[in-house]
């Protein structure tokens, strides 16, 4: 009777390990970037073509980005990116209070903003935080310049420039 009884709890035993192995694999897999997430790694921008004051909305990560080439007119600002001599602003477009998507008003070229119409925070033409609940400036993703584009997810010497003098955080 006893070896029935040893047998018995050896196979249970058994059985609640491969489920416990199971469930600890599942778990894993949970917290791994989706494939789509890990192909979309880097994303190659060509911005010979971009336009002044014309908002460029890329996607990177499952994220908004934006890209807005700036005027000469507009003062130059250290969280800008230049690429061939042209000013660009390069942002990941959330918002730092909640994560919502701020609107850009590009109607009035000397006083260009993003609005976040979640709780009205207001954000300059260089991203930084000018009015309401956002405690930071839009984050810059990981970006590093080859000829005239942009390559988004890969960290070059610019974008560890702007880590270092504290202009953006880590993403």
């Amino acid at each position: 009777m006893s070896n029935r009884r040893d047998f018995m709890g050896m196979a249970l035993g058994g059985f609640a390990a491969l489920g416990g192995l199971g469930a600890l694999y599942a778990a894993k897999r949970s917290w791994d970037p989706l494939p789509s997430v890990k192909s979309a790694g880097f994303t190659t921008i060509d911005l010979a073509s971009a336009k002044e004051n014309e908002l460029v909305v890329e996607k990177w990560r499952g994220k908004p980005i934006f890209i807005l080439k700036q005027p000469a007119s507009t003062p130059k600002s250290d969280r800008e990116i230049v690429i061939n001599g042209a000013r660009y602003l390069v942002q990941i477009a959330l918002c730092t209070h909640l994560g919502c998507i701020p609107a850009f008003d590009g109607k009035n070229p000397e006083k260009q903003r993003f609005k976040c119409a979640c709780h009205g925070g207001e954000y300059d033409s260089a991203g930084r935080q000018t009015f309401g609940p956002p405690p930071r400036p839009m984050d810059i993703p990981p970006f590093k310049i080859k000829g005239t584009s942009l390559v988004l997810g890969e960290e070059g010497p610019e974008y560890k420039k702007m880590l270092a003098d504290g202009l953006t955080t880590k993403v």
